[in-house]
């Protein structure tokens, strides 16, 4: 009687398929997880922007006004906090802060400057946050929009542009 000492070529290749198989589901669940997180965070910055905004509001009676670009929640090249004097650069904030580290996107190239835009510039992901005072009928800088931009469908939000306003987040800008 011969004892088998080994496996055969076919049963090594069934266990190489299956392994294959169950790490390319694994991969593709993570890259499904990492995007959902990006965008609640996305969700949750905007969250944290409109309190400051509104703070920002009742002390002052207008919005923060824009500054540059628009770009917030980049230090290097666009606006770092939101202090006294509306958005600033995190080194140089007047008190009272509202929000001492205004958040960024948290895609890659919005931590790498120069090859990053706002939001309401780009044509497609990732781009920084962007803000805009508006006037809302007849009153003066009463109204404000944040572009931000979704991966995919978010709790109620479309993927694609987005908009933070007064009046709470939404899918399209009216500016």
């Amino acid at each position: 009687m011969k004892t088998r000492k080994g496996f055969t070529l076919i049963e090594l290749l069934v266990v190489i398929a299956i392994i294959g198989l169950l790490s390319t589901l694994a991969v593709v669940a993570l890259n499904s997880a990492r995007q959902k997180a990006r965008d609640s965070k996305r969700v949750s910055d905007m969250k944290q922007l409109q309190t400051a905004l509104e703070i920002y509001f009742n002390d002052k009676g207008a919005y923060a006004p824009e500054s540059g670009d628009g770009e917030i929640g980049n230090p290097t090249n666009g606006q770092g906090c939101l202090g006294d004097l509306g958005w600033e650069l995190d080194t140089s904030c007047a008190a009272p802060i509202y929000m001492g580290l205004t958040p960024r996107d948290p895609s890659n190239t919005a931590s790498n400057p120069g090859s990053d835009n706002p939001c309401e510039t780009e044509g497609a992901l990732p781009c920084n946050y962007s803000y805009d005072q508006i006037n809302v009928g007849t009153g003066t800088a009463n109204g404000y929009e944040i572009h931000f931009r979704l991966e995919a469908n978010t709790g109620g939000l479309n993927s694609g542009l987005n908009c933070a306003t007064e009046a709470g987040t939404g899918g399209s800008c009216s500016h």
